[in-house]
């Protein structure tokens, strides 16, 4: 068995796509069920982008408070999170694309394997669930891709910060943050926000490939 899958995940990485699917459909799995898994994939990373920006407002939150004491500490853990922030937002990423790859290689597949049927009603129930998924699947596309659009500005405005501390860690520097802070915190909740809409639409999806 630990054969097996190292077999496939060297094809994988290999990005050897047709000898992926025929190594994944051996061991019982279809293209749609490698949509489902990739879906839940990118929701999950999602999930964990939502809470590395939220860590990483309130570290700046504590900072910005922060009277006395090791500034380097607590500039270090801001930092940090800054980095954390940035490795998740770039894994949605990544998971959102490799999302957008399954799902045109299944709806290839679909669309062609309907010039198969000799039953006509079969066929046009067939089409008829492709566009339904196609439609469903665009729009889930649409959402994810908006609350990607928002990270880049985020990490953006965290990066100014952090870099902006490291020259000038004192309690002047941390006083000319105070007023970055609202509308970073606002920027975050708009992008948490718009994740949670598309987390929403994940779990549809999900639930809709199940049934169908």
């Amino acid at each position: 068995m630990k054969q097996a899958l190292l077999a496939l995940l060297l094809l994988a990485t290999a990005g050897c796509s047709s000898a992926y699917y025929a190594a994944m459909e051996k061991v019982g799995f279809e293209k749609r069920d490698i949509l489902e898994s990739r879906v839940e994939d990118a929701r999950d990373a999602q999930l964990k982008s939502q809470q590395e920006f939220k860590d990483a407002l309130t570290q700046l939150s504590q900072m910005i408070g922060f009277h006395g004491g090791d500034l380097q500490a607590k500039y270090e853990a801001l930092s940090a999170q800054y980095d954390e922030s940035k490795a998740a937002a770039d894994e949605v990423s990544a998971r959102i694309n490799k999302v957008e790859t399954v799902a045109f290689d299944l709806f290839a597949e679909w669309e062609d394997e309907l010039k198969q049927y000799q039953n006509a009603q079969l066929r046009a129930d067939s089409r008829q669930k492709l566009i339904a998924t196609k439609r469903q699947f665009d729009a889930l596309v649409r959402t994810m891709r908006k609350a990607e659009r928002k990270m880049p500005p985020v990490l953006r405005a965290l990066h100014d910060n952090v870099l902006y501390l490291k020259h000038n860690l004192n309690a002047k520097a941390i006083g000319a943050l105070t007023g970055e802070f609202n509308g970073l915190q606002s920027d975050i909740n708009n992008l948490v926000r718009d994740m949670d809409q598309a987390i929403a639409e994940s779990n549809q999806f999900i639930q809709s490939i199940k049934q169908n």
